[in-house]
């Protein structure tokens, strides 16, 4: 615990704000551009989401979508749930949960970048998700009734989270007693050194804010969800560098089921 701290206190939290920021503000513009990170349909697949889902879903989400994993199988998300999903994006994910779901149901959406706000918030009125709603904030304070969520999702964004504590502490506190916490992620397997772990540009990168594997998993039963299921997901960075810190730190993507006790 006191290495997540130290970490905590050494990174920059509103320049690494800014850079998360101006980083998927891109990824929700410019979708075309190369990142150091795969993007759209063909890693959606790879991961595992079904084809015939994805069909149902707006094709300008799904070419924003940069999520390391996949975890509906976790999930399974019942009709008439009500689902939060934590760093929403193009909203792929939202919608993916919207169908599942159905028209008694809400998926809300949660993220601090306005320009995905915008695509995901436009994509879901012309597509007609009426159960889907998009709010600005940030996953560390939720603006969401305590006891309320059936499931808490999020794809590959609480490692961009420098309090990761209040991230699980919040999914703990909005789920209701049996809830689920189903989510994919960037972790490693060894402590990063300082010189990455205290890099913004690299916490922007989804690398540098990736927490050891075990560490990561205490964080989340220290905030009173039991993990009941862990696996890892078919993904990998597509940059030399990345690629070099993937090997040298066991960096690699996870799925993670955990109920609420």
């Amino acid at each position: 615990m006191n290495s997540i701290s130290k970490q905590t206190k050494k990174v920059n939290q509103k320049d690494l704000e800014n850079r998360v920021k101006d980083m998927y503000k891109k990824v929700a513009l410019h979708p075309e551009v190369e990142y150091h990170f795969e993007m759209g349909r063909k890693l959606a697949e790879r991961l595992g989401y079904p084809s015939s889902t994805l069909d149902k879903i707006p094709k300008e989400a799904i070419d924003s979508f940069a999520g390391v994993g996949y975890y509906f199988d976790f999930a399974q998300l019942q009709n008439g749930e009500v689902v939060l999903d934590l760093g929403s994006g193009s909203g792929m994910d939202v919608f993916y949960a919207a169908l599942k779901v159905g028209k008694t149901g809400e998926v809300i959406g949660i993220d601090m970048t306005k320009e995905q706000l915008e695509k995901s918030s436009i994509l879901s009125k012309e597509a007609k998700f009426n159960q889907a709603v998009f709010h600005e904030s940030y996953i560390e304070e939720l603006p969401i009734m305590s006891d309320s969520i059936d499931a808490v999702i999020s794809n590959g964004v609480i490692n961009l989270s420098s309090e990761k504590t209040k991230v699980f502490q919040e999914a703990a506190r909005v789920l209701k007693i049996g809830g689920r916490l189903a989510i994919s992620d960037i972790v490693t397997g060894v402590k990063l050194p300082e010189s990455i772990s205290c890099d913004a540009t690299l916490w922007a990168a989804c690398i540098g804010g990736a927490m050891q594997i075990d560490a990561y998993k205490q964080l989340i039963e220290d905030a009173g969800l039991k993990i009941v299921e862990v696996k890892d997901n078919p993904y990998a960075f597509i940059s030399n560098n990345a690629q070099g810190a993937t090997k040298e730190f066991g960096i690699k993507s996870v799925s993670i089921l955990a109920i609420k006790k």
